[in-house]
């Protein structure tokens, strides 16, 4: 199924007394079901290529997406020569989990279906990398060509749009701009755009007005004053 190292140890943690992997289902396959019949479906990548596969799976089935983020990572750059060791070093950069919504933007009203659930699992991971200039251009020539699961750090279940107000923990107005949710989440103004976009799609949030060019949002349904 060229299923990647990380896929696999992902998948296999989902692999309880009861469960089977690699089931087709329809024209699909799915990765694992659970003793209860629930399909689990790791996606290390986009979730924008499994529209297809999710829509057809939760007509009939309750559906977990598992999706890890590295809070963790090592790169380790492979030799270029024989006789050289490979380097290990640790990644400045930290993912937290509302960088989910870099992917759930592919997919923004999902959470409002019954049968869909999404499981972050925030990992420490090793990403191997090789030199080759020829097909990359950027990373100075080194292209990612393997992700390892070390260790899982901690998951966090969503089960609807509204669980996503758990990725802005902090003091949020009754009408707020993407700054507020920002601030509100401890992030980059650009991660909370995705924030209220999926909030937004979802039917959690619309918007009440503007605050010079930004747009200003409430809880729920619009006022129709």
């Amino acid at each position: 199924m060229n299923e990647g190292p990380l896929h696999q140890a992902v998948k296999a943690l989902y692999l309880e007394e009861g469960a089977t992997e690699e089931v087709t289902i329809g024209s699909f396959v799915a990765d694992v079901v659970a003793a209860d019949d629930t399909l689990v479906e790791v996606q290390t990548a986009g979730f924008g290529s499994m529209k297809r596969k999710l829509a057809a799976l939760l007509e009939e089935h309750r559906v977990v997406l598992v999706h890890p983020i590295a809070a963790v990572r090592y790169i380790v750059k492979l030799p270029t020569e024989q006789d050289q060791p490979a380097t290990r070093r640790r990644s400045p950069k930290r993912g937290t989990v509302s960088h989910v919504l870099d992917e759930l933007v592919s997919i923004p009203t999902l959470l409002c279906h019954p049968n869909f659930e999404l499981e972050v699992l925030m990992i420490e991971e090793e990403e191997l990398r090789a030199f080759d200039p020829k097909r990359v251009r950027r990373r100075s020539g080194w292209r990612v060509v393997q992700r390892r699961l070390q260790e899982v750090l901690g998951r966090e279940r969503f089960t609807s749009p509204a669980d996503l107000f758990r990725l802005a923990p902090g003091d949020l107005p009754e009408e707020f701009t993407t700054a507020d949710l920002a601030a509100a989440m401890d992030e980059p103004r650009w991660l909370a755009q995705k924030l209220a976009y999926c909030l937004r799609e979802s039917g959690e949030i619309t918007i009440c007005g503007k605050q010079g060019n930004a747009l200003r949002y409430q809880r729920g349904a619009a006022s129709m004053n």
